[in-house]
């Protein structure tokens, strides 16, 4: 509150003429809906220091080498955070606009034989002290889930159930995150202010032949730069092919540990860990060729088994000589019975 104080008493001593002669060097937070008067001299320098470099610089009757006609003279090199100024002619007054950190800040000069010779900016967003995040157990966690899938009835019948809690549709401006073949839809979003808890009401919708899995714990919302993971969820954690599933989970404050104080007006994009496709295992049988078909025993003829047969042999070529070589197979013509006599 101390603190509170002393800031409105440097804002209000900026923003109107000083009433006695002013401090050299002054110390003032940085708004940009107030306009800061700041005291220069003609015989002095007026040094005005902003938090970080400087983006742009606008100023009506100012010149920046002292020989082009103005009411004052303003030195600033491209990229520094600092600009300084000196009055040119009495009883000269002007306005310089300065852009800094997508704002405009806007200081009336005026030419003062009691100048602020060093006017130092803070950034209020950087000075003042983060609250942490409240401590929210995981039944309490649960209970919002809850809350969430049946707030338009909570609404309707115990209002006392949600008050203080905010919702937002995305009927008619769907915020959808596409991954190629699966694709993650925004349907509501929640806000449960003293839990400084959201709570996301998405669709997970499959594009693939296969099944799709991710891991439930690993949810995530992107807003601008800055990544805010789930506190909770009520997830599968698998997404069968072609199919649809609803998904609830809860961000609460920041990673850092302190509030988010987020509004329902940002634009979310929703994230999670896929894991890999498990490996495909072949479903072909190979079938084995039967073993070739060993050939028949190989049987080894003894000199006494082949001198046999080849009296055998000569015995038959004789007897077919004996009966004159007439020989026939066919059966229409039988061997004759007659003997012939062999030649001498």
């Amino acid at each position: 509150m101390k603190m509170n104080f002393m800031s409105g008493l440097l804002l209000l001593a900026a923003t109107v003429a000083f009433a006695g002669p002013p401090e050299a060097i002054q110390r003032v937070m940085l708004d940009e809906r107030t306009v800061v008067t700041v005291p220069v001299a003609t015989n002095r320098v007026t040094t005005i220091s902003f938090p970080g470099p400087i983006a742009a610089i606008d100023a009506v009757g100012v010149t920046a080498d002292g020989k082009t006609p103005g009411q004052f003279q303003l030195a600033h090199t491209k990229g520094s955070s600092f600009v300084s100024v000196r009055a040119l002619a009495r009883k000269a007054t002007t306005n310089l606009n300065i852009r800094w950190s997508k704002r405009t800040y806007v200081f009336e000069l005026i030419e003062s034989n009691a100048p602020v010779l060093a006017l130092n900016l803070d950034d209020r967003a950087a000075t003042e002290i983060v609250q942490p995040a409240p401590q929210v157990t995981p039944t309490r966690l649960l209970a919002l889930l809850d809350k969430a899938k049946a707030f338009p009835l909570l609404k309707k019948q115990q209002p006392d159930a949600v008050a203080g809690a905010e919702a937002r549709t995305f009927n008619d401006e769907p915020q959808i995150t596409d991954f190629n073949d699966y694709e993650i839809r925004i349907e509501e979003v929640f806000r449960f202010n003293p839990e400084d808890t959201f709570v996301f009401h998405v669709t997970l919708r499959s594009k693939s032949e296969r099944e799709i899995r991710y891991l439930p714990e690993s949810f995530c919302v992107r807003i601008g730069n800055r990544l805010y993971y789930q506190s909770i969820s009520d997830a599968p954690g698998v997404l069968p092919p072609h199919s649809a599933s609803t998904v609830y989970f809860a961000v609460t404050g920041t990673p850092d540990g302190g509030r988010n104080e987020l509004s329902l007006k940002n634009e979310f994009n929703v994230l999670v860990s896929r894991l890999p496709y498990p490996p495909t295992t072949s479903t072909t049988t190979q079938t084995t060729p039967p073993p070739p078909l060993s050939p028949p025993p190989r049987t080894e003829m003894t000199p006494e088994t082949e001198a046999l047969a080849r009296q055998a042999l000569r015995r038959a070529i004789a007897e077919l000589r004996n009966r004159g070589g007439r020989a026939s197979l066919s059966p229409s013509n039988p061997p004759s019975t007659k003997q012939t006599p062999a030649n001498p």
